[in-house]
């Protein structure tokens, strides 16, 4: 198949897995599933586009090893979120969608929810374009590619259990993480979550080959959606408006989503 093709299938598997999403937090009241199933149905999707059958070029490993990868990725990042999820109040980002006019909830929500089937449509252009590159044999770019990778998927797994245990202690109620990773970046987990993006160019890109700047989408893509649009500004304005002046501290001192030395207290 050509890469079109396996997009636009991707697109369509990513619809109806969204509207999935939007129907079952509908009858279940709570939004958040929406966040459980577009990771789920991302991971397995994208890993099937990446295992698709070649066309008599690349390597087979390389496929496994994107495929092994995004399977690993949607299933750790969905189980996390679905611990969150299930039987916890709505995230105060899909509940203020009730607030004012609640008839008006389910046209919201289901705007929330569609616009992420393009959205992984776009992330699968990088990913086939790494999964069928020609070279026959793995090589140094590929093992690259692994290392970022690992670090990506450690280094997230570690900000959402430092997060957790955090949350989890009642004498932190009320204050801000600030400890481990999140003392090096407001966001870690979404740091982390981007990085393993950057993963799919460092085995795609050849300049010589135009097509393979293409793969170039998936990070900008998740660095746009996770810096500027449903990642850091939402969560922000609501830690804002629970912690307020603590809050304001940890932001002068804490770097919003790559990681840095913190400034002194």
């Amino acid at each position: 198949m050509m890469l079109i093709e396996i997009v636009l299938g991707v697109l369509a598997a990513m619809l109806a897995v969204m509207l999935s999403a939007w129907a079952f937090g509908l009858v279940v009241k709570n939004g958040g599933w929406t966040d459980v199933f577009w990771s789920y149905g991302t991971g397995v999707v994208l890993a099937g586009a990446a295992l698709w059958p070649l066309d008599g070029s690349g390597n087979l490993m390389r496929q496994i090893l994107i495929g092994g990868f995004l399977a690993l990725w949607g299933l750790r990042l969905g189980a996390y979120l679905h611990g969150r999820v299930a039987g916890h109040p709505e995230d105060p980002r899909y509940a203020a969608f009730r607030e004012g006019n609640p008839a008006t909830y389910p046209l919201r929500m289901l705007w929330v929810s569609l616009p992420q089937a393009p959205a992984s449509a776009l992330l699968a252009v990088s990913v086939v374009l790494a999964a069928r590159r020609p070279e026959p044999n793995l090589d140094v770019r590929d093992l690259i590619a692994l290392g970022i990778l690992i670090i990506a998927i450690l280094g997230e797994t570690t900000s959402d259990e430092q997060m957790r245990r955090f949350r989890a202690d009642p004498a932190n109620k009320g204050q801000v993480m600030d400890r481990g990773l999140w003392a090096w970046s407001r966001h870690p987990n979404y740091f982390f979550q981007w990085l393993g993006w950057t993963a799919y160019p460092v085995i795609a890109l050849d300049p010589a080959q135009p097509v393979t700047w293409l793969s170039l989408i998936a990070p900008g893509v998740m660095y746009g959606l996770l810096r500027h649009v449903s990642g850091v500004p939402p969560l922000e304005t609501a830690m804002l408006a629970s912690r307020g002046d603590l809050f304001r501290d940890y932001q002068r001192r804490v770097s919003v989503f790559f990681p840095t030395p913190p400034k002194d207290k």
